[in-house]
């Protein structure tokens, strides 16, 4: 898949798989919605409403104001380490992806929102 067909994805297909991963593994949505909030910036109004006007991953974060700890967090996500990752985009998307995988995990709160 081409970067440019990722950043075409909806974000509103993109957040119910995000919930099932998480409900999978036992977690919660609110914990997914707060994780969320931290990095982008949105109230939980906001994201409901960029999921109902289909909104796409680049205009998604496009209008996000990205947490100033985000840079904080590293490690590998689809076999590349984030924190290396160049299109500022794509880092956020992956960022968003590290974020959901650690809650999926049972890593704490506090680690994951980099406190």
């Amino acid at each position: 898949m081409t970067n440019s067909r990722l950043y075409q994805m909806s974000f509103a297909k993109i957040y119910p798989l995000y919930v099932q991963k998480i409900e999978r593994k036992g977690q919660d949505i609110a914990d997914l919605n707060k994780i969320i909030e931290w990095l982008t910036g949105y109230d939980a109004t906001t994201i409901q409403s960029k999921i109902d006007q289909d909104v796409d991953l680049e205009n998604f974060f496009e209008a996000a104001m990205i947490h100033p700890n985000a840079q904080l967090i590293t490690g590998v996500i689809c076999g590349v380490r984030v924190e290396n990752i160049e299109d500022p985009l794509m880092q956020k998307i992956r960022y968003l992806d590290k974020l959901v995988d650690e809650l999926a995990k049972g890593k704490a709160m506090t680690k994951i929102l980099r406190s």
